[in-house]
């Protein structure tokens, strides 16, 4: 019957999901962020190296305090 796949789709569905939910652990243990930038246009991997070169973590908010006096 019919019914008959619906432990073996269970079971795909919960080992292809695995990997998403432990690259999350994973981030928020090495990053210290969870989230990843979206680094696909250029300008936002400008943003990246620039945000990285201002305060050492790309991932942290910066404003006018974070640029260097000279």
């Amino acid at each position: 019957m019919w019914f008959e796949i619906l432990p073996s789709f269970g079971i795909i569905t919960a080992v292809l999901s695995v990997p998403g939910f432990a690259l999350y652990g994973l981030h928020k243990v090495v990053l210290d962020n969870a989230y990843r930038r979206n680094t696909d246009e250029r300008w936002e991997r400008v943003m990246y190296t620039r945000d990285m070169r201002l305060t050492g973590n790309p991932y942290k908010c910066n404003g006018l305090e974070s640029i260097p006096d000279k």
